[in-house]
């Protein structure tokens, strides 16, 4: 007979374990499940272990801009056996946490591969779990490229749980995951090159922006290639061979290790939603404003398996306690993304919020931009940074913030004020007002406005 639950959650990360908790607060019995280590793709493979290995090339870089400025000795290195050791730190005590905290809730936790068998009907392993709801919080995984080869493709996860860095890296897609790691491996003294298929890199980054970033990746080594396709990945004697087309023309390269970042799209295909009724379009599926399968009302989905909002851990939490009182009080809260930020991780980082300026003007809006580079403002100059700066985009009748896109020293923690501004509908006068302490990053609001 199976098991009968008031709720049965498909995954382990942030949406997954915010939802589970709250319903078991409201005294619903709850069952959660996943094949994988328990704790999700943030705290296990992704967010977190990446800022650890950022974090130590981030001390590296800037001991080595203030050489001749304070800083002497012998030459830095980093030392890949020690990262790794100190990022398993970090990753390592979670499942077992999870665990822990699951039971300590009272919440049942099984391991094993989920999938539908009825439309409120789960079965793992030959154990089948009824339920009133499921929540599908399976997070999100490489997208298939269709390339000759893929199989030899290592993951984002491969790339976090190497043991020794290869010598000549190759990244296929120039997003987050090919600019944040080629950032560490490069400085960590690998030889990198990043091939994306599009005319350009992070397009959904105000591109002056990234035209800096770009050239600060040039020169530590990084080789960045736009309009370039993969076309095959083939196994050598010496590791891989890369076959590229660009501008009509085929060339090869040579690689130790070969990285998919060329995306990644919801987690969906073990589960057989069809048993479950539950529909998908475009291997996304398809959901309500409240977050609720349009074929089956006892589904409802969260996190990047959602795929609502953005792609981003803060996301994933809000959509777990948004769906967790959906289904505990009935329809009545939509997610809001509004003010949403977003950075990449790089050496120096690269964030925005809001609009972009062609998003501005096909909404018609009026507005001004404040626009510069700010290498030479004291907050970069003090650690010696020479790629920093801003674009603000300004309404102009209302003083709102419509976009705020920032590069260089802090930039991901003074990301964060201009995204309180937008959701609070703050103007730029109150902003441009505020007394900051001085001197931080955040003092430089004041100029930026």
């Amino acid at each position: 007979m199976p098991n009968q639950y008031d709720l049965v959650v498909l995954g382990t990360g942030v949406a997954a374990t915010t939802a589970a908790f709250r319903c078991r607060a409201a005294g619903w019995s709850v069952a959660i499940i996943d094949h994988l280590p328990f704790g999700g793709t943030c705290a296990l493979r992704g967010c977190d272990p990446k800022k650890v290995l950022v974090g130590i090339a981030e001390a590296l870089d800037q001991s080595r801009r203030l050489r001749d400025r304070g800083i002497d000795g012998g030459e830095l290195s980093i030392d890949w056996h020690q990262l790794m050791a100190f990022k398993r730190s970090f990753t390592d005590p979670v499942p077992q946490q999870r665990e822990v905290e699951f039971a300590k809730n009272g919440i049942e936790a099984f391991h094993g591969l989920a999938r539908f068998v009825g439309p409120q009907t789960i079965e793992v392993d030959g154990q089948r779990f009824d339920a009133r709801f499921i929540l599908i919080a399976t997070g999100a995984a490489p997208m298939h490229l269709g390339i000759a080869g893929e199989k030899h493709l290592a993951s984002s996860t491969d790339f976090l749980g190497l043991e020794e860095l290869p010598k000549r890296l190759v990244f296929v897609g120039g997003g987050f995951i090919a600019q944040e790691f080629s950032h560490v491996a490069a400085r960590a003294g690998a030889s990198v090159v990043v091939l994306e298929q599009s005319d350009r890199i992070l397009g959904q980054f105000d591109q002056d922006l990234v035209s800096w970033l770009q050239a600060k990746s040039a020169t530590l080594g990084i080789d960045i290639r736009v309009n370039a396709r993969v076309q095959s990945v083939v196994k050598s004697a010496g590791g891989f061979k890369v076959t590229v087309a660009s501008d009509g023309d085929t060339t090869s390269l040579d690689a130790d290790l070969v990285v998919h970042a060329a995306g990644r799209i919801p987690d969906l295909e073990s589960l057989d939603l069809a048993a479950g009724n539950v529909t998908q379009e475009k291997g996304r599926l398809v959901l309500n404003e409240f977050l609720q399968s349009t074929s089956n009302s006892a589904v409802y989905a969260a996190g990047d398996a959602a795929s609502s909002g953005p792609p981003l851990t803060p996301v994933a939490s809000r959509d777990g306690a948004v769906v967790a009182a959906n289904m505990t009080k009935g329809n009545h809260r939509q997610p809001d993304y509004a003010g949403v930020a977003s950075v990449v991780f790089t050496i120096p980082p690269l964030a925005r919020v809001g609009l972009l300026e062609d998003e501005a003007r096909r909404r018609n809006l009026r507005y001004r931009v404040r626009h510069e580079k700010t290498f030479d403002w004291y907050t970069a100059r003090r650690v010696n940074e020479d790629c920093s700066g801003f674009k603000l985009l300004i309404e102009e009748e209302t003083e709102r913030i419509l976009g705020a896109h920032l590069i260089g020293p802090h930039a991901e923690e003074i990301i964060n004020i201009f995204a309180l501004a937008i959701r609070a509908g703050l103007p730029a006068s109150r902003l441009k007002e505020t007394i900051f302490a001085y001197p931080t990053a955040g003092s430089d609001i004041g100029y930026m406005l």
